[in-house]
């Protein structure tokens, strides 16, 4: 992760004299935002990406002086929060919280996609990535990744391992395991998180990839075991916890979170949204909450947030066709 510089001082005194006053002027002049901003979540109320959009959306409240309105409208693989929200006026007063899901939807949905994602979403600001893990409960008989490809090729189509859903990031997953190991491990599909969760903490469906905020509270509370993450460096809430590339080079798969505008929206606005989004992910209260959660956050700019999202759509256009995952 790259060094984050320190944050500007926003004492006024310190903002006069070193000129950093500015990005108040154009508030004084009535420029973007006058009034209350709606940020359309595609997740559920307290999930991982909404904990981690209202951290963003409180702070950028405190630097804009007006509220960042957080809608929770789940469904369909964030389909309807992005449809909503591409429809929606481009005067920078609507914007979307999204997550990984976006760069699936266009090789998952193809034409029955009620918008273009590239064309019609803009990204704005990438607010954090975060290492897939893979959790095991804790009486499973592999405790390790090799003794897990081991009783599966041992198992073929014996072993179980669940997902809230046919072509996430965490089905995904598990479909590159199957094809870096060479095992057939089935894919069990769950209509929401809790139900999944109570299955895999009881042990009915031993296996479960998530994600590091995901996991930590269930490894805090001793109810499962993290096998392995996905990232290419150690993860410092998990101590201890090796990465699935030592055993299946080439292994790397991320859930990330990012806002959105509708096409349309004026460059001005995207520019300055970008910029106040960077200066709160360099704010050191909100890198100690990002932090220890598990999340990542780093500078980027329009240009380099929409560069990640086609490189994250080439990725899962191809596990999507090799895998032969589909949506019928």
């Amino acid at each position: 992760m790259p060094t984050i510089p320190r944050p500007r001082r926003r004492t006024l005194l310190a903002a006069a004299s070193a000129g950093l006053f500015a990005p108040a002027l154009p508030r004084a002049q009535g420029r973007w935002p006058k009034a209350s901003v709606r940020v359309v979540n595609a997740y559920s109320a307290g999930g991982t990406a909404d904990v981690i959009c209202r951290i963003y959306c409180a702070a950028l409240g405190e630097r804009l002086g007006q509220g960042f309105a957080v809608e929770n409208r789940p469904g369909a693989a964030g389909t309807v929060a992005a449809q909503a929200v591409a429809r929606a006026p481009a005067d920078g007063y609507t914007l979307l919280y999204d997550a990984t899901a976006q760069s699936v939807n266009p090789s998952l949905f193809g034409s029955r996609l009620p918008y273009d994602t590239r064309k019609d979403l803009l990204p704005v600001f990438l607010t954090m990535q975060t290492p897939n893990t893979l959790m095991r409960w804790p009486g499973f008989e592999a405790r390790t990744v090799p003794e897990l490809i081991d009783l599966a090729k041992r198992n073929p189509g014996r072993i179980d391992c669940s997902s809230t859903g046919i072509g996430t990031v965490q089905h995904v997953s598990l479909e590159l395991f199957n094809m870096l190991a060479g095992t057939r491990i089935n894919h069990i599909v769950y209509k929401e998180i809790a139900a999944s969760r109570n299955d895999l903490t009881t042990g009915r469906v031993p296996l479960q990839f998530s994600n590091v905020p995901g996991t930590l509270p269930l490894t805090q509370a001793g109810q499962v075991v993290c096998m392995a993450h996905c990232g290419p460096s150690p993860v410092s809430v998990l101590p201890g916890v090796p990465a699935m590339a030592e055993f299946l080079p080439g292994f790397e798969t991320w859930e990330w979170n990012g806002v959105f505008a509708p096409a349309g929206t004026p460059a001005e606005i995207l520019r300055q949204l970008n910029t106040e989004l960077n200066a709160v992910a360099r704010d050191p209260a909100i890198v100690a909450k990002l932090t220890g959660l598990g999340a990542i956050a780093r500078p980027n700019s329009l240009e380099d947030f929409t560069d990640f999202r086609e490189r994250q759509i080439a990725f899962f256009a191809d596990m999507v066709k090799k895998a032969n995952i589909r949506i019928d």
